[in-house]
């Protein structure tokens, strides 16, 4: 097979979550462990950082890999859901893992094992694939993101140096339990025994939900915002637009002006994380310099390629694509949005069809024009019943073919000092970068 020919069979014939949902969603770790097994264990082979949270994993993720990176070391980067590339998902050194590996790893190990007896989801065969490329290419740590929740995710077969998990919210309530308690604990199920945990913020509804599994593994807990704070978070312009914030530890600034490409305000959450784990990492030895951090949080984007976090595509009119989707990320978002100047918002707005929107459309802002779409995925929310529902939020606008044809209208309608903002989901915002 070709490469097309290898992600049409992916594609088709593995069940897969990003597409279908819950469906593909297997609730325990059964077909990991015999993939690993048959791939000789490589999640065995190189050192791991283990990265669980509903919001904020990802750029975390990336933040790490590329401090990491410019610390001199060989990364691997294990990220999902992928925007435009199946290949984004698995990375060494912001390098996408090459088209003939992908080929060679279906055909040697997942077409014979699919069509025997391993009834493989997609999500379990990427893991797989991307712990067999670390192993093979001898990595000296990779980053691994949790796909969803953290107990039961394929991820969780390995034994990493450190747990990490950025915060909790609602999001699938129907998999992961609809109290903030009982997500957490999904989540803490990544924490191991004697493997420090960083905790990104302290919520009252999961402190305790922590604090008691890392007793109950006997490891080391921290809280980040305990440690780490922002202060001074603003956009600057120097030769681009950075996002600038000082870093403040217990009540001494230790990091003045510390910038990131990264311009959602919400980065100043993952920034303090992320330097509690390199706090951690410095005490196992790796050698990372005040340098390293500063190159690593400026240069992320350049780094590792990432995509979709308050990305700006145009300046007249100003447009951003941000994949904020649940209820916390979506207030983020309307903060920024609050704070961003601009004469009339325009929001294409697309979501998926397997959550409760209300809470989310009750968020969003009432002066806006919404021009309602539908990703080109089974999953997407059709555009008629989202527009239904909006209204019943007293959102209004029209409905459109595509994301595509609704941003086309947006552009047309808005003038110079206006705001185009596209969100909802991962997927509307993967459509729009695409094209």
């Amino acid at each position: 097979m070709n490469f097309q020919e290898t992600l049409d069979y992916m594609f088709s014939r593995l069940p897969m979550f990003q597409r279908i949902g819950s469906a593909a969603y297997k609730a325990n770790l059964d077909n990991t462990i015999a993939l690993c097994k048959l791939l000789d264990n490589p999640e065995k082979e190189f050192k791991s950082i283990h990265i669980a949270g509903t919001n904020g994993k990802g750029s975390t993720s990336h933040f790490l890999a590329s401090i990491l990176q410019s610390a001199g070391y060989k990364v691997g980067l294990y990220t999902s859901p992928h925007l435009t590339d199946f290949r984004e998902r698995i990375k060494i050194n912001g390098n996408k893992i090459p088209e003939q590996f992908v080929v060679n790893f279906v055909e040697q190990y997942i077409i014979p094992e699919t069509e025997t007896k391993l009834e493989l989801s997609f999500f379990e065969m990427t893991v797989g694939l991307a712990f067999k490329y670390f192993a093979t290419e001898n990595v000296d740590i990779a980053v691994i993101e949790v796909g969803l929740g953290g107990r039961l995710d394929s991820t969780n077969v390995i034994t990493p140096e450190l747990s990490i998990i950025t915060n909790i919210s609602f999001d699938h309530k129907s998999l992961l339990g609809d109290t903030l308690e009982l997500i957490a604990t999904e989540k803490a199920g990544i924490v191991k025994q004697g493997v420090p945990v960083i905790i990104g913020e302290q919520q009252e509804k999961s402190k305790t939900v922590f604090i008691k599994k890392a007793a109950e593994q006997n490891t080391p807990i921290v809280f980040a915002d305990g440690i780490y704070t922002a202060q001074n978070v603003q956009h600057k312009n120097n030769d681009k637009l950075f996002l600038s914030m000082d870093i403040v530890r217990r009540g001494n600034v230790v990091y003045n002006n510390i910038e990131s490409e990264l311009l959602g305000f919400y980065q100043q959450k993952n920034i303090p994380t992320v330097l509690c784990v390199i706090d951690e990492l410095k005490k196992k030895n790796y050698f990372i310099t005040d340098a390293n951090i500063r190159t690593g949080i400026k240069k992320v984007v350049a780094t590792t390629g990432l995509l979709g976090r308050w990305q700006i595509l145009n300046n007249q009119p100003l447009t951003i694509a941000d994949t904020g989707h649940n209820e916390a990320g979506i207030s983020e978002v309307v903060s920024q949005l609050n704070s961003t100047p601009h004469k009339q918002l325009h929001f294409v707005l697309g979501v998926v069809n397997d959550k409760d929107i209300s809470t989310i459309l009750d968020l969003l802002p009432k002066e806006a024009i919404y021009y309602f779409c539908k990703a080109n995925i089974p999953r997407a929310l059709n555009a008629d019943e989202l527009a239904a529902q909006a209204r019943k939020h007293k959102l209004n606008g029209k409905v459109y073919s595509s994301v595509k044809e609704a941003l086309k209208a947006a552009k047309q309608n808005a003038e110079m000092d206006d705001l185009i903002f596209i969100g909802g989901s991962t997927f509307t915002v993967a459509e729009v970068i695409k094209n």
